[in-house]
């Protein structure tokens, strides 16, 4: 590639010295001035254990760059951590990581950076990184920063979701609270992606079946040499991208999200990334409608992974297993073996001869774990646009559920009546305006948590169009559209209808009659008072879009 045909090249003059002075008066010397101009976007920061040791990765990154020719600069964006602000859950997922797209193209497009490497592990980081990449369409890879290890405590491997069910238990009073805090003091370790399938490794992998990480990223230890020879290869391969302009749009095509989609479904991933998926491929300008993808994926991709909490393989057996690299082989029939990935090879050519450790962990196709795919799609007369819920965590006795509404219109609320035993076995606990309208795409997950300490995860069903976390299980129905601040059927339902459930047939229905319904909606009213508001999140809320199409920004 010629110098005149580079982003961060001008022509002589007023602009292309200044910016020449500017950078040799930091102490760069003219020769690394006239190289291209590679963005290094990290999310370190000090107060997210998924992110603390990125800055590290960082100097691997670029000690490649440079090796291959290029001059790295260091960006910072935003890195919230889901579980440091599970109190204040406006923040998290969807308003945070539109704005994590939004700093990285203020940051690279200002800049004119010829090439960016992505730093990120979290839930709402890896995303917002990746609509970035689809957004500014450069040559671009992602670093994904590695699985937190497993802990050990009294003897024995340590899962996070085991332990935080306890917490419940306490606050009823039939745990031992001394025996649980000292399970919070040993249930994670310093660094990484909290160890099982929640939405950061979800993400993660995802990011690599897309083709955007070097192969191997999405499910190695965040504390092992592997993941910093993968950073030092990354900033290698990032100048071979530049060198032959593959930008991030030749790579998220249509064949990366549905490759992402069926590893998620082998591996019950998140069901965040029915929001994270479909926003990556509008901001590559991909039309189809992706929540259709999953409901096909579901019917065709078996599970073939009982991750934690849909199974007991936390992410440390699996990489023992083979990792991601063993999953991808074993789904390369069902994959799009020809998309192109971030190391100039294709999907098929990368996986064709990983290894496979252990078939316990990692099944063969003939003998998965479940014959279909462990997230589903759910319409009926309450979801017309969909609904989904994580089939896989979900026992068989709640496939098949019908019981009356209890409906609340905050989270505060469902949390106030399970405080005051208001919540009754065989109910259907409505949450409602938890939507991106609503109230940002809030969390349902500590209501589900709360809900599972007290005993009656299997008893009552959850629908909301709200999220939840990627740990979530039992029979918790989200992301439901349209949302009920947009005046869909669930914001008609009333206590005591009832709702039924069922799995099998991937439906969920309002058993009110038609007629009652247009009465109930000639007389139905929602207001959002935004005076208390902050102004992001009142940007957020004003602008966002459907849960359909990943809630990007609709201005």
């Amino acid at each position: 590639m010629c110098d005149a045909d580079r982003r961060s090249h001008s022509p002589y003059g007023v602009g292309r010295e200044c910016r020449r002075g500017l950078v040799r008066g930091m102490g760069y010397t003219e020769e690394e001035f006239r190289r291209p101009i590679v963005a290094v976007v990290n999310s370190w920061n000090e107060y997210n254990p998924g992110h603390v040791h990125l800055r590290t990765l960082s100097e691997r990154v670029k000690q490649g760059i440079r090796e291959a020719g290029g001059m790295p600069f260091e960006m910072m964006t935003t890195g919230i951590c889901d579980g440091m602000v599970l109190k204040n859950p406006a923040y998290i997922e969807l308003p945070s990581r539109n704005s994590i797209a939004d700093e990285v193209e203020l940051i690279v497009q200002s800049n004119m950076f010829d090439a960016m490497v992505l730093l990120s592990t979290c839930d709402s980081i890896v995303p917002g990184h990746l609509m970035a990449a689809a957004r500014l369409d450069i040559p671009t890879i992602m670093v994904t920063g590695g699985y937190m290890s497993m802990p050990f405590y009294n003897g024995k491997s340590a899962n996070y979701i085991e332990l935080t069910d306890n917490v419940g238990k306490v606050m009823q009073g039939d745990y031992p609270r001394e025996t649980a805090e000292k399970e919070v003091e040993n249930m994670y370790c310093p660094c990484g992606a909290c160890g099982v399938m929640t939405t950061a490794n979800s993400m993660c992998i995802a990011a690599e079946a897309m083709g955007m990480t070097m192969p191997g990223n999405g499910t190695m230890p965040a504390t092992g040499s592997e993941l910093l020879q993968c950073a030092y290869r990354a900033g290698r391969a990032v100048m071979e991208l530049y060198r032959k302009q593959i930008t991030a749009r030749k790579i998220l095509t249509c064949a990366a999200i549905d490759n992402a989609i069926a590893v998620t479904m082998a591996m019950a991933g998140s069901t965040n990334l029915f929001m994270h998926l479909p926003a990556i491929a509008a901001e590559a300008g991909l039309p189809d409608r992706i929540w259709e993808h999953f409901d096909r994926a579901s019917r065709e991709i078996a599970q073939i992974v009982a991750a934690s909490p849909s199974g007991p393989w936390h992410l440390q057996e699996i990489d023992r297993a083979g990792g991601s690299r063993a999953i991808m082989r074993r789904l390369l029939p069902k994959l799009h073996t020809d998309a192109l990935t971030v190391n100039g090879e294709t999907i098929g050519h990368n996986y064709q001869d990983a290894l496979i450790w252990e078939e316990e962990i990692i099944r063969p196709l003939d003998n998965p774990v479940s014959r279909e795919g462990a997230l589903y799609v759910l319409y009926g007369s309450l979801a017309p646009d969909g609904a989904m819920i994580k089939a896989a965590a979900c026992e068989k006795a709640m496939r098949r559920f019908s019981g009356p509404a209890k409906c609340f219109d905050t989270l505060a609320d469902a949390l106030a009546a399970l405080n005051r035993n208001a919540i009754q076995k065989g109910d259907v606990a409505v949450l409602r305006y938890l939507g991106p309208k609503g109230a940002f795409g809030t969390t349902a997950y500590v209501f589900q948590k709360e809900l599972k300490g007290r005993g009656l995860a299997h008893d009552v069903a959850i629908v909301t169009d709200g999220r939840f976390s990627g740990g979530s299980s039992g029979l918790a129905v989200g992301y439901l559209s349209p949302e009920a601040a947009l005046g869909g059927p669930l914001a008609l339902v009333v206590d005591g209808d009832t709702i039924r459930i069922d799995l099998d047939a991937r439906t969920i229905d309002l058993l009110v009659d038609n007629a009652v319904l247009q009465e109930r909606k000639s007389k139905w009213v929602w207001h959002c008072d935004d005076r208390d508001t902050p102004p992001f999140l009142r940007l957020f809320r004003r602008n966002a879009g459907s849960l359909a199409r990943g809630a990007t920004w609709e201005f």
